[in-house]
C-alpha cells in the first residue's frame, strides 16, 4: 500500500503532513480499512506513486489529473489553504521577479526569459501560459527547473526574468526561504483554477477516505495546520478539472 502528500512536503511541512497522515491512518483503520503507517517519500517519480494499483491515498497537480490520470485513478477531494481571493479548494500562480529588476508591471516582461518547474504543471505552466495567451504577453521558457523553489531560485539568481509559482508554495516560501522570497516580488497573478486534488486508486472506498479526510483535518492539532495553511476540504467536480484549458507545451528558446 502507498500513501503520499508530495506536493507540499519541505522542510517543516514533513513531520506537519506526518501528523496529517496518522490522523488519517487512525480513522481510517476506525472504519475498518487498512493504511500504510507512513507515507512514501523514496519513489523514482511521482507517476509511479499517482498510478500504483495499491494506492491508498496521495495529492497530484490537476494538469496531470486532467491529461493522463483522470479515468484511471478516483478523485476524492481537494485541499482548502484558504488563499485570499481564491474560492475554496481552488488556488493562483503567482508570477515572481527580482525585486532588482526595473520593470514594474507584468506586461513588462513580454518575451522575458521564462523558468518553469515542469511542462506538465498547472500552475508552473498551464495557468501562466493560459494567462500569457490571453494577456498577449510572450513567455519565452529558458530554464526547467523541476519544482518551484528551483525556479524562484533561478530568477533570484538572474538566470530567468520571470517564473510563475503556485501561491501556496509562494507562501510557504515566504515564511521559510525568507531570504529567497525578499529577493523576489510579485508582478501578477493568474486567475484561480481548482487546487491540487487527493486521488486514490480504483476500489478504494472513496466515501471513507473523504470521511476519513475531514475526521483528520478536525483533529489536526494548531500547530501543523498552520504550517501546512490547510483550512479544510472542498469538494470539486472531476468536470470542473476537465474544463481548465491545456495550452501548448512550453517551446525553449534562447
Amino acid at each position: 500500500m502507498i500513501a503520499a502528500l508530495p506536493m507540499y512536503d519541505f522542510g517543516d511541512l514533513g513531520p506537519a503532513n506526518d501528523t496529517l497522515w496518522s490522523l488519517v491512518r487512525v480513522a481510517l483503520r476506525r472504519r475498518g480499512l487498512d493504511a500504510p503507517e507512513a507515507l512514501t517519500r523514496d519513489a523514482p517519480d511521482l507517476w509511479q506513486i499517482w498510478q500504483a494499483p495499491d494506492l491508498v491515498l496521495a495529492q497530484t497537480c490537476g494538469y496531470p489529473f486532467r491529461t493522463r490520470l483522470q479515468g484511471r485513478v478516483q478523485l476524492v477531494c481537494t485541499p482548502d489553504y484558504g488563499l485570499p481571493d481564491c474560492p475554496p479548494g481552488h488556488y493562483c500562480s503567482v508570477f515572481v521577479a527580482r525585486n532588482a529588476d526595473p520593470r514594474a508591471a507584468l506586461a513588462d516582461f513580454d518575451d522575458a526569459g521564462f523558468a518553469f518547474n515542469e511542462a506538465l504543471s498547472q500552475s508552473g505552466w498551464a495557468a501562466p501560459a493560459t494567462h500569457a495567451a490571453a494577456t498577449g504577453l510572450r513567455l519565452r521558457p529558458v530554464l526547467q527547473t523541476g519544482a518551484h523553489r528551483a525556479s524562484a531560485r533561478a530568477v533570484a539568481a538572474g538566470q530567468a526574468d520571470l517564473a510563475a509559482l503556485d501561491a501556496v508554495t509562494w507562501r510557504h516560501l515566504q515564511r521559510t526561504e525568507p531570504d529567497l522570497a525578499t529577493a523576489l516580488r510579485v508582478v501578477g497573478r493568474t486567475v484561480p483554477t481548482p487546487g491540487l486534488p487527493l486521488i486514490c486508486a480504483p476500489g478504494q472506498d472513496v466515501a471513507a477516505l473523504r470521511a476519513a479526510l475531514a475526521d483528520a483535518v478536525a483533529a489536526l492539532p494548531e500547530a501543523p495546520r498552520a504550517l501546512l495553511g490547510l483550512r479544510g476540504l472542498a469538494d470539486i467536480a472531476t468536470a470542473a478539472y476537465l474544463a481548465v484549458p491545456d495550452p501548448p507545451p512550453p517551446a525553449m528558446g534562447g
